[in-house]
């Protein structure tokens, strides 16, 4: 049985929109894209590496995917996360994308999501990994669905854009499994619902 864990960057306001790139998400007026990318250093890419190791497939949205589809087929076949992110099956929550998706490897779930990452949880071998895919996380939390929560977050408040946890429902009590500091001040914090 897999074990479905979401990857998020974050600041210290909970910001989770655009970390990537300056035109990744716009919407709202939201001026800070790739604010994430100065603070990645030799910790974050080692902790990203492990991370990857133990990934057998990855879960998005569709603005998430169609971010990466648009990024990843296109670098260097040695480049480790190209090699990862190409080489996973990779299943995309959308009711607006339609099949064949172009990105090798990817599949639309057909039906309700809760239940078919319920089947694909028990299906897959490794971890599940949903990066970004912000709306998605919540209906994963909402359901009960989210085995281990890896959070990167950030020395720098960006006083407004979508984040993570705005409609979590309900107090939910998680564990600490794992934390590091970066050298640029990023702390890489694991954790897991009380219970999993």
């Amino acid at each position: 049985m897999a074990r479905l864990v979401v990857v998020e960057g974050l600041s210290l306001d909970g910001v989770m929109q655009a970390p990537g790139s300056p035109d990744e998400d716009r919407s709202g007026g939201f001026e800070h894209g790739g604010w994430q990318m100065p603070y990645f250093d030799q910790v974050a890419g080692e902790e990203a590496g492990k991370s990857m190791a133990e990934t057998g497939a990855f879960l998005f949205g569709r603005k998430t995917y169609e971010i990466m589809a648009a990024h990843w087929p296109n670098q260097p076949d040695d480049d480790m996360f190209a090699k990862v992110l190409n080489g996973l099956p990779k299943y995309v929550a959308s009711t607006t994308l339609e099949e064949p998706l172009e990105w090798a490897g990817s599949a639309l779930l057909k039906r309700d999501v809760a239940e078919a990452v319920a089947e694909l949880k028990e299906e897959q071998e490794g971890n599940i990994v949903v990066l970004g895919s912000g709306q998605l996380a919540r209906y994963l939390l909402e359901h009960d669905l989210v085995d281990q929560w890896s959070l990167m977050i950030h020395p720098l408040l960006l006083g407004g854009g979508k984040r993570l946890f705005d409609e979590a429902g309900g107090m939910r009590p998680m564990r600490l499994v794992d934390s590091k500091i970066s050298t640029t001040g990023v702390i890489l914090a694991t954790y897991r619902p009380e219970g999993h």
